[in-house]
Formats: C-alpha cells, structure tokens, sequence
C-alpha cells in the first residue's frame, strides 16, 4: 500500500484501484490537531459511519467496499473505499443554531446567506434544515463559510442543487432515525464524490461525532448550550484553558480524555443498540 494523505484525522492509502481510510485516535478541534490522542475514538468512528451507511444506503449510494478487507493492523477503524473524485466543498447541513452558525446569525441574522427569523437563541430548532456550506481549507487552515450562490460558481448549477438536495435529506433521515433513538442532531457535515462513472455518492465519514453535534433529547431545552455526545467537550474544554487556537495545541488533560470517549461511546450504543466493548 502506498500513503497517499494524512489529514487531520485520517490517513488515506491506495491499494490497488481501491483506497484504505484509516481512522486514527487523533482529535481536532478549530482545525488544529490535539497532541493528545482519545483512545478507541477511530473504531468508534469507523463503527458508527458503516451502521450510518448500511442505514441509508436506499437513500444515497456510499464508497464503502468492505470494512473487514483491509489490513490486518488497521482492523476495526478502516473501510475499503471506492477512488473518488471528492467535490472541492464541505456540504453541511443545520437543524439547530448553534457554533459558527449562532455567531454568524447574531451578527447578520442569516447563516450561509439564509435568511433566518428574528429572536432565535441558542439552541434554537430551525423552522427547516437549512443548507450551510463550508470550503474546504487545507491543513491547519480554517474551513470558512460560503454562500449557496458561491457553490454554484465553484461546482456550477446542477451539481450545487443535487449537494443541497442530497445534503438535506441526509440530514433529515438521519435526524428521523437519531430522534427514535433519544438523540438530536443539530448538525452534520458530509463528504461528497463522484465515482469514474459519474455517480455521486457519500464519501469519508458519515453522522459521526466527529462530523456531527448530538444532543440527548431528554434534557434539550433552547437558550443555553446543550450537553453534547461529540468532541464539543474538549472544545469547551479548550476555550477555557485560555488557548488561542492556533498550533501548537495543549496536551488534553487525563480527566477530559476519559469523558470524551465515553461520549463517544454512549451516543453509538445509543444510536446503533450495540454494546461497545
């Protein structure tokens, strides 16, 4: 195999005409890669992403070859994946203000050039998933906002409605399924790629919490910040700890590691019904 990327969180190899994604325990927050690993937190990922995929495969087509094809030291945190041609966007979707979206809101009334009603607070359920588009920044750079209108001029009118459309429903079938299950999803990212045939399908990860903000719905209540099951605790826990953002990143205390993985854990047996071990 040959590494082809090492990204934030992810190294890509290339074996054969297929590709490996390996999931590592590294976390990122702000862009920036934290020095201090979160142990299990690739096959958590990986785990999670596949039952995403098997749960909306009719709904989308995915990369995924096989998650046990791969090599025997990257077994339980890699996919075998289909070659890409990955579209130059990050394609979020937003059923809730908050982060980036609430801070954009208070200073214009709008997210992403969406127009939103006045008065909204944290937390606040939208009137409909709203489509929030991001670039796409290379590593250790800030992915920024974008309009709808700025991904028509990047991917051009066609290929922008069917990222919205399909973004969308994405996020609303996942919503449907996290919602049965005692879970909001107040955001998501996804990945998006057109195969050699000219198929565009899911790639990357896919409603994790990695890409994802999970809310138990038990204990929502708009106003305030909402207790998360995603990396948004060592985000807390960062903007606290008085660091700027920018590299290089503080070692992440014992006591946070351990409550983010159990984050992480809890919302997949949540989400999926099986018991992490």
């Amino acid at each position: 195999m040959e590494l082809l990327h090492s990204g934030k969180v992810r190294d890509v190899y290339a074996d054969g005409a297929d590709l490996i994604l390996v999931a590592s325990d590294r976390v990122s927050i702000y862009d920036v890669v934290l020095p201090t690993p979160i142990p299990d937190k690739g096959r958590l990922l990986t785990a999670l992403s596949l039952w995403w995929f098997e749960q909306l495969s009719d709904l989308v087509p995915n990369h995924v070859l096989s998650a046990t094809d791969v090599p025997a030291e990257f077994a339980g945190r890699a996919i075998r994946c289909r070659r890409l041609e990955m579209v130059p966007v990050e394609c979020v979707a937003r059923g809730y203000l908050t982060g980036g979206g609430l801070a954009e809101y208070e200073r214009t009334g709008a997210v992403s050039g969406v127009s939103l009603p006045r008065g909204l607070v944290e937390a606040s359920i939208l009137p409909e998933p709203i489509f929030t588009p991001s670039t796409k920044a290379p590593k250790g750079e800030h992915d920024e906002p974008i309009t709808y209108d700025q991904v028509v001029d990047k991917v051009g009118p066609e290929t922008a409605e069917r990222l919205r459309a399909i973004t969308i429903d994405v996020y609303r079938r996942g919503a449907e399924i996290a919602a049965d299950r005692g879970i909001l999803i107040a955001d998501t990212k996804l990945e998006l790629g057109w195969t050699p045939d000219g198929t565009l399908m899911l790639g990357d990860e896919l409603l994790t919490s990695d890409s994802s903000r999970f809310w138990p719905a038990e204990s929502y209540q708009p106003g305030r910040a909402q207790f998360s099951f995603d990396k948004q605790y060592v985000r807390d826990w960062a903007v606290e700890s008085g660091w700027d953002k920018r590299p290089p990143a503080p070692e992440v205390p014992a006591d946070v590691v351990e409550a983010t993985r159990a984050r992480y854990v809890e919302v997949y047996e949540k989400l999926t019904g099986n018991r992490w071990s």
